[in-house]
């Protein structure tokens, strides 16, 4: 996978991350790259929380950070909060981590 067709980018020390989440299911997981009909990348995420309250939205931002091996107060939603494709941070983004999202998201490719 490309940088530039990656569902991530990456702006100085800012990594942001585009995901696409399904909630209320069966298990938490990130299921891999993705892309939408406008040829969008994204990295698909179910969680078993509903979508009340900004339960999945935490859930997405835990499991994210747990894949990541991050600290669960690294990731944060930026974008999309009430919607299926969301944006999400990890501000001060060491190379570590960026160089973990590539080989994660090439092993689900």
């Amino acid at each position: 996978m490309t940088d530039s067709a990656a569902p991530w980018h990456l702006d100085g020390d800012t990594l942001r991350l585009f995901v696409r989440v399904t909630p209320r299911a069966s298990r938490d997981a990130i299921t891999g790259p993705g892309s939408d009909s406008a040829g969008r990348a994204h990295i698909a995420v179910k969680v078993r929380a509903v979508p009340e309250d900004g339960r999945a939205n935490a859930a997405v931002e835990r499991l994210v950070a747990e894949w990541l091996g991050i600290g669960r107060t690294e990731v944060r939603l930026v974008a999309g909060a009430t919607a299926r494709l969301k944006t999400l941070e990890v501000a001060d983004a060491v190379p570590q981590t960026v160089e973990r999202l590539k080989a994660l998201l090439s092993h689900r490719a």
